[in-house]
């Protein structure tokens, strides 16, 4: 069976990680959730209020991690997702982030980039 990397963290939008993370299993593929360490990432909700010039930011629902960056064997992996939110303004930096992200461009293996998303590989010159 195919298998997706989820690469993600805290702050994470909720719409942009959980619909590719339900979709891409009923197409039938594993998906794993990748993140700093292996506690519950916190994902988050962007709602317009109308009293506001912009969005109001909410906790959503928890994720749980199945691997931390750091241990990810990117060769277990066929496509990578990398959703919006906040999560990519910092996970970006991170030094296992850049070596998973670039493990896929690398290779022209299928990557989704949700919204923000693409923020990581921009960082990289990979865009």
């Amino acid at each position: 069976m195919p298998r997706a990397l989820l690469l993600t963290g805290d702050a994470a939008e909720e719409l942009d990680t959980m619909y590719p993370y339900y979709r891409v299993q009923e197409g039938g593929w594993d998906v794993d959730v990748s993140s700093r360490t292996m506690r519950d990432i916190q994902l988050v909700i962007h709602e317009f209020d109308p009293d506001s010039d912009a969005y109001v930011e909410k906790n959503g629902r928890k994720l749980p991690v199945d691997v931390p960056w750091a241990e990810v064997d990117v060769e277990r992996y066929d496509a990578l997702i990398i959703p919006g939110g906040r999560a990519p303004e910092w996970i970006r930096v991170d030094a296992d982030v850049r070596r998973i992200t670039e493990h896929f461009f690398a290779r022209n293996l299928p990557i989704a980039l949700v919204c923000h998303g693409a923020q990581v590989p921009a960082v990289y010159g990979l865009l």
